[in-house]
């Protein structure tokens, strides 16, 4: 009777501790299950476009103030009205977008080789100890070396035309992609190295699918630096370089400004190197960014 009682007593224990390992369970399940919904394009617009635009509105606010207020001489500090006025004709003389091309077109080629460059360098550097202690400490002291210092070598060894300036572009870009890459793989848990070898994924193969899809979020920040070192670099290297045959991009679009004692000129061309870099992140960086945080379930909302 009393052995009755007991069985009795422990079948609604187990059934107890069945039920709570269950819940455990679905709390678990959910907890790695990434709610993934699309935001209302009326709650993107509010949270994402009106922000920067406000932003603008007050530093023009601000800017006009100042104008008011003659805080300097107006050759020093051109009102808005005169900047807009200098956009409008170099609309209609046909030569704005012409213009910005000629730097992005530049600016992008560049960094793409930049990118062809730096990758298997990186990776080099990352893998082989030897390399490492050889170029690792050179490509850090590269990356923190101003690149206006590699155009006058640059105008000497290569000439007034379009492979000087790929070659600042790349001097100042392929040090910060390759560090990027190195950061990204030394932080690469060493279990997936043993998981990928146990799996056959050794050499090439190791590197294509556990070292670079491991590495990817330091490597995406390598990529971020090495562009805006690349449009920093041929921005200098237009400033400083001026021939004919070079065309007429931002960088000597802001010089010609700086001659002529043409502020309106001057912000333009600030402004317009400005909203460049901004565009290039919105459009290319930003998604990728988003893409890496969605694979990896660090982005509940899309």
């Amino acid at each position: 009777m009393a052995s009755t009682e007991t069985k009795d007593a422990v079948l609604p224990q187990k059934t107890e501790d069945a039920n709570d390992l269950a819940g455990l369970e679905a709390g678990l399940d959910a907890l790695d299950t990434v709610q993934v919904r699309r935001t209302p394009l009326r709650q993107a617009l509010v949270q994402k476009v009106f922000p920067p635009l406000l932003a603008v509105a007050l530093v023009m606010v601000v800017w006009q103030l100042l104008v008011w207020a003659k805080v300097t001489e107006e050759y020093k500090l051109p009102a808005p009205s005169a900047v807009w006025e200098s956009v409008t004709d170099l609309w209609l003389q046909g030569e704005l977008h012409e213009v910005i091309w000629t730097s992005v077109s530049r600016g992008l080629l560049g960094f793409l080789l930049a990118l062809a460059i730096g990758t298997p360098l990186g990776l080099l550097v990352a893998r082989l100890r030897f390399v490492r202690a050889a170029i690792g400490p050179i490509l850090s002291g590269l990356q923190s070396l101003p690149s206006v210092a590699w155009v006058p070598p640059a105008v000497i060894w290569l000439g007034l035309n379009d492979s000087m300036m790929y070659a600042v572009i790349l001097l100042g870009a392929v040090p910060s992609i390759a560090n990027g890459l190195v950061s990204g793989v030394d932080q690469v848990p060493p279990l997936f190295l043993r998981a990928g070898r146990t799996l056959g994924a050794t050499g090439l193969r190791g590197t294509r699918h556990i070292v670079m899809p491991a590495a990817l979020p330091g490597y995406l920040a390598g990529l971020k630096q090495g562009w805006a070192f690349s449009w920093r670099s041929l921005m200098a290297a237009e400033i400083i370089a001026s021939s004919p045959e070079l065309g007429l991009g931002l960088g000597q679009l802001l010089e010609n400004g700086r001659n002529n004692a043409d502020m309106p000129g001057v912000f333009l061309a600030i402004l317009l190197i400005l909203l460049v870099g901004i565009a290039i992140d919105l459009l290319l960086f930003s998604p990728l960014e988003r893409w890496v945080l969605k694979n990896r379930g660090l982005l509940v909302k899309s």
